[in-house]
């Protein structure tokens, strides 16, 4: 049976990767609101704001999660990526308040240019927090986040102000517009508008593959630790093939117009993309210095943490399933 350490580890990544999932393709419809264009743009920025907007702020539980874990059950490595990273986290928490913010003051401001306006300002808000949340990811699997005598020993910059960790943050831009573009031809049966975001999903899923080959060949100099971690543990391989595989079958199927297959193709894509940076960073939190196991907090705390993920897992998946069914069952564009 796996250690309270790898459980907890798990469930940081099983939380993760919910929210990539779900709040990541939020911030991805607000990159296609900033870049809606030609005679349907009105119509495409409407079908946008219909899609998230009654999930959107549920979608975030999975941060706070991930936040929670992290805060009680590794508190070391917390502490050092929140000293550390204080810039990027500190403006990334700016760009949630203001994206969500903004969107609210967008739908019920009277007045069409000051609607025009929060409108901007989410759009600007969606295309900039993905990228820090991708710096923040670059910077912890850089190297460059030094602990000595449990004290952070890296400036509040160089860690994360580098190529490798913003390469990773556009990574992450073009993949949350990716699970957009896929998403939202399942959320219109206007087949003018299913067409605008099939060719969006098209064109963001090449820019996907082309992002993640630009990261690996930064990773040599950027994060060592990590392609080495790709490149020899043996559990990766069938997951790189199957990743690879399934981003070729979510275009594919895109081009197809088999959009449900597709869209399934395009979110299992995302997860081993995240399983594989994971697998191939344990046991680290934060490379070189702090591991799952270095970092953990007491054994009582590790069970009792786990004692509550599970009693609060009893009730928050049946909410969210309660809460898709009510606002995402109507039928949309069959294969």
């Amino acid at each position: 049976m796996p250690s309270l350490e790898v459980i907890l580890a798990g469930s940081l990544l099983f939380s993760l990767t919910l929210y990539v999932l779900t709040g990541g393709a939020d911030y991805g419809g607000g990159v296609w609101d900033l870049l809606a264009w030609g005679p349907r743009a009105k119509a495409q920025r409407d079908l946008i704001a219909k899609a998230i907007g009654p999930i959107w702020e549920a979608n975030h539980v999975w941060l706070i999660l991930v936040i929670v874990i992290l805060f009680t059950g590794f508190p070391n490595a917390f502490a050092a990526i929140a000293t550390a990273l204080h810039i990027p986290l500190t403006l990334m928490l700016i760009g949630i308040v203001l994206r969500g913010s903004a969107f609210a003051f967008r739908t019920y401001d009277p007045k069409e240019e000051e609607r025009r306006r929060w409108g901007h300002a989410f759009a600007i808000a969606s295309l900039i927090t993905p990228v820090l949340l991708g710096v923040t990811l670059g910077a912890i699997m850089s190297g460059e986040i030094r602990m000595e005598n449990g004290y952070v020993t890296t400036g509040f910059v160089h860690s994360w102000f580098a190529l490798f960790p913003f390469a990773v943050g556009v990574f992450a831009l073009v993949m949350f517009a990716f699970l957009a573009a896929v998403y939202l031809t399942l959320e219109t049966e206007d087949r003018d508008l299913r067409e605008d975001f099939r060719k969006r999903a098209i064109v963001s899923g090449v820019a996907v593959g082309i992002m993640a080959i630009t990261v690996f060949v930064l990773s040599e100099g950027g994060a060592p630790l990590m392609q080495s971690g790709l490149g020899e543990n043996k559990l990766l391989l069938p997951l790189e093939i199957a990743t690879v595989v399934l981003a070729l079958g979510a275009l594919i199927l895109l081009w197809k117009r088999r959009f449900l297959i597709g869209a399934a193709c395009a979110a299992a894509q995302v997860t081993l993309i995240l399983w594989g940076w994971a697998i191939a960073q344990f046991p680290y939190l934060v490379v070189p210095d702090i591991t799952v196991f270095n970092s953990a907090a007491p054994q009582a705390t590790l069970r009792l943490l786990v004692s509550a993920l599970f009693v609060g897992a009893l009730l928050l998946f049946p909410s969210f399933y309660y809460l898709f069914r009510v606002f995402k069952s109507k039928p949309g564009p069959t294969d």
